[in-house]
């Protein structure tokens, strides 16, 4: 059966995960739930090990279901951290829910408890003061009986009242976020065909939204196709409005709007789908609006945006360094400098994840050290626009860093007009 809100659950099958992590040659479509679930688990518990905790207290939802496979109201959990589950490095995890819905996660064989939240409703009812000693008191009891005398905690999301009076307990608390974004940065087999499973279904999406491009369409009616569309096959939502058209396509980053399309035109799109299974879906694609054939300036921008991105994509291999990355990466002539991408890759896992190379003129900026390794999966960025343009290019693919190079994970065609291929 399929559940609507979490990972699917057990099919009966074997829990160990369908292949060794560490060897990458292709691209499954198909996983076993509780092996998946498994898989995270214990990558996850490694770390914590690794970096010397007695246990974490997750308030990101994502990282909630990495650890357990455990949704619930994914929304309103992302602005409003008062749902959280412990996991000790060793000892059973405990899910701390909010009210009258913890059946919704239960079944998963990755909770072992669960209990209601100390600090449901507290900041609103301005009560913050008043719950966060009893959510002290009850993490530091746990902490003392399964801890082995290890009294490090890590918090991803790291409220300051809530750490005070952890500490005010005995125990030493940190900000774990970037623990926990590392451990996921290498993706199990498992989690690999669920990214290729939201990625057939987003690319589903994006067909009928160039189905749906015509002259007289407005930005927003092909947002809503697109959004229907994830839905029915399975994703969950959309980060993002990154729809455009026309003149709004440079710069970018401009969201839907209810402009109307004009022939001649192009309509650009970034899916940043939280897709099926919860795992993220993000390439991105540029049409050209009929009737007629595109300009030769659209063209030329069309070109270079794919050069760029398989330029970059072919350079990728394991072990190269971000900083190799950058110094090798195709060349964005001058003209278009100023409005690059931010980033050559970024990662994908559940949504925008480890590692982001940024350009070699922004490298010191916002990269840090670090390689490429098998098990990473990241999007490979092209936005081609200058300043005072009359449109601009995004394209961008996702790909499987495996042990001897890359396989796509993303296949949706280019448009051959733009290429310059029409017959």
């Amino acid at each position: 059966m399929t559940h609507p809100h979490v990972d699917l659950p057990d099919t009966g099958r074997p829990l160990t995960p369908s292949g060794p992590v560490g060897n990458y040659d292709s691209v499954p479509m198909s996983f076993e739930p509780r092996a998946l679930r498994a898989g995270r688990l214990r990558r996850l518990r490694e770390m914590i090990a690794e970096k010397g905790y007695a246990a974490v207290v997750l308030f990101d939802p994502y990282n909630q279901r990495y650890a357990t496979g455990s949704r619930n109201m994914f929304g309103y959990f992302l602005r409003n951290s008062t749902r959280y589950i412990y996991v000790p490095q060793e000892g059973p995890v405990i899910l701390f829910e909010y009210p009258g819905s913890a059946h919704v996660s239960t079944w998963l064989e990755t909770i072992d408890e669960s209990r209601t939240s100390k600090v449901v409703w507290s900041a609103v009812n301005q009560r913050d003061n008043l719950s966060a000693d009893p959510f002290a008191r009850e993490i530091a009891d746990l902490v003392r009986a399964h801890g082995r005398g290890n009294v490090r905690v890590g918090l991803d999301r790291c409220s300051h009242l809530l750490a005070l009076n952890l500490e005010a307990q005995g125990l030493e608390v940190a900000d774990c976020m970037q623990d926990t974004l590392h451990c996921r940065r290498l993706k199990t087999r498992e989690e690999i065909a669920c990214l290729a499973q939201s990625m057939a279904a987003s690319e589903a999406a994006v067909a009928s939204v160039e189905r749906g491009i015509h002259p007289g369409v407005t930005e927003t009616d092909l947002f809503a196709t697109m959004y229907g569309e994830v839905i029915r096959g399975g994703g969950e939502f959309i980060e993002t409005r990154l729809l455009s058209s026309g003149p709004r396509t440079n710069p970018w980053f401009n969201e839907a709007s209810d402009r109307v399309i004009r022939p001649g035109e192009l309509v650009a799109l970034d899916t940043d789908t939280i897709g099926c299974n919860g795992y993220y879906s993000d390439f991105s694609r540029t049409f050209h609006v009929g009737p007629g054939r595109p300009s030769g300036y659209q063209q030329s921008l069309y070109q270079m945006a794919w050069e760029q991105v398989h330029h970059n994509i072919d350079i990728l291999q394991p072990g190269m360094s971000y900083r190799e990355i950058a110094e090798r990466a195709w060349r964005i002539p001058e003209r278009f400098l100023d409005r690059r991408y931010p980033s050559i890759i970024h990662g994908v896992g559940m949504h925008g994840e480890t590692p982001l190379v940024a350009h070699s003129v922004d490298f010191d900026r916002f990269t840090g050290d670090g390689v490429l390794e098998p098990g990473m999966v990241v999007s490979v960025e092209s936005y081609i626009g200058e300043v005072d343009g009359p449109e601009g290019v995004k394209l961008e693919e996702e790909v499987l860093i495996t042990d001897t190079g890359v396989e796509m994970i993303s296949k949706y065609p280019f448009d051959e007009a733009l290429l310059g291929r029409h017959v």
